[in-house]
């Protein structure tokens, strides 16, 4: 019975070369030469580009037995593959246009084969870059409401939900998340990462029991909550995307939780995207209209995501008790509110967490990556504990300007 290891870049062309050959995949030409290279540079795994010489390409995605980014010492489920490559199935029979197609799966190797989105930009760096995406927040939120309805208790039925919710448990890389996004954050911890300058800034904020208390109901609802299948890491790197196209990769932390955390997440990246722009766009037309490129988008995204959960509700909803007159209206005003309590711990955890995000990090001057840290932390601080404000998406847009400006 074959074993799990590591591959290296001839292992991926070994491997591939087997499927095209025995198992008739028809990735390559038989006869073609392939070369590989490995270009990962996630947290936790080895990705490859396989290529043939007329430049057609596949990705192999294999998990490792720990954590990338730390070592051995931080040992992690290859189970975690499993959870990818499902996610994306599930989501991709969903909403194929901005989900990336599985093409084999091998659970013993943990690896996954996925089509090449080597064309599109990470949202990322091209944010980093100021690049414009017209489309990206209709994508974001059709894919988001999409996948996330059709995985609900409004959907589903009762038995087939509860079955999803065990396939997709996923208690090693949701504790990456309980201590990442919720624990560390709120106390002195070896994880946390942030220059002596914040240690006042960062004290004052780790002393307030109002955040204490607010995040501990994030957190309850991150735990006991599974709303629909999330994606569970939904930050700009895991966005390719360019005019016309955006596809979502490497859901290896999906589980069923709260619906407003992955719509929370991404507005979050947007966010910090537009506070790392203070520093990085010194021409001030230019920054304001980026500034706005951003607020267009996170409106659009957020504004569209409430408008098609609402019609898929009263059009698909299966439930007669969730279609009762009032109750879509309630449950999307609580779907908002921890959307928008995520979206700040975002900010706060990207900023003195273990994770942070370039946007940030990559800014030259200390002084202003230090005036841009400040600004993230507070605006974070200020999301999540006004967010039970908030009865509407326009209350939330208010509140976001006030804080911008």
């Amino acid at each position: 019975m074959a074993k799990y290891f590591a591959f290296n870049a001839q292992h991926a062309i070994d491997y591939i070369k087997n499927l095209v050959k025995e198992e008739g995949y028809d990735f390559f030409q038989p006869d073609q030469t392939l070369t590989a290279y490995e270009f990962g540079d996630g947290n936790l795994n080895l990705v490859f580009r396989i290529s043939d010489e007329q430049n057609n390409s596949v990705i192999l995605k294999q998990a490792l037995p720990y954590a990338r980014c730390v070592g051995e010492s931080w040992p992690l489920t290859l189970d975690r593959a499993r959870i990818e490559a499902e996610v994306l199935v599930n989501h991709g029979a969903i909403c194929p246009e901005h989900t990336a197609n599985v093409l084999h799966y091998n659970p013993v190797s943990a690896l996954t084969i996925l089509e090449d989105l080597g064309h599109l930009q990470i949202l990322r760096t091209a944010q980093i870059n100021a690049e414009h995406f017209p489309l990206l927040g209709q994508h974001v939120a059709r894919y988001l409401s999409y996948t996330g309805f059709y995985n609900s208790d409004f959907y589903l039925a009762a038995q087939d939900k509860k079955a999803k919710v065990t396939q997709f448990t996923n208690p090693e890389l949701c504790q990456i998340t309980e201590d990442l996004f919720f624990n560390d954050i709120l106390r002195e911890h070896e994880r946390n990462n942030y220059p002596a300058q914040l240690q006042s800034t960062v004290s004052k904020l780790q002393s307030n029991a109002a955040l204490h208390l607010a995040i501990a109901k994030l957190k309850a609802q991150f735990l006991s909550c599974p709303q629909t299948l999330l994606h569970g890491d939904m930050h700009s790197g895991s966005i390719f995307a360019d005019q016309s196209t955006t596809k979502i990769i490497d859901p290896e932390f999906g589980f069923f939780g709260p619906i407003g955390f992955d719509i929370g997440s991404f507005i979050g990246n947007l966010l910090l995207n537009y506070c790392a722009q203070n520093a990085r766009i010194s021409e001030f037309v230019i920054r304001r209209n980026y500034h706005s490129h951003l607020l267009t988008c996170l409106q659009e995204s957020y504004s569209l995501f409430e408008q098609q959960w609402l019609a898929l509700i009263v059009k698909q909803s299966t439930d007669l008790n969730l279609q009762a007159n009032g109750y879509a209206e309630h449950f999307m005003q609580q779907v908002l509110q921890d959307a928008i309590g995520y979206c700040g711990v975002e900010l706060i955890r990207r900023t003195i967490g273990l994770a942070h995000v370039a946007d940030i990090d990559g800014i030259e001057d200390e002084q202003a990556r230090l005036d841009v840290q400040r600004h993230t932390l507070a605006l974070g601080e200020q999301l999540v504990l006004n967010a039970h404000t908030c009865n509407n998406k326009e209350e939330f847009f208010s509140l976001l300007i006030s804080q911008l400006n």
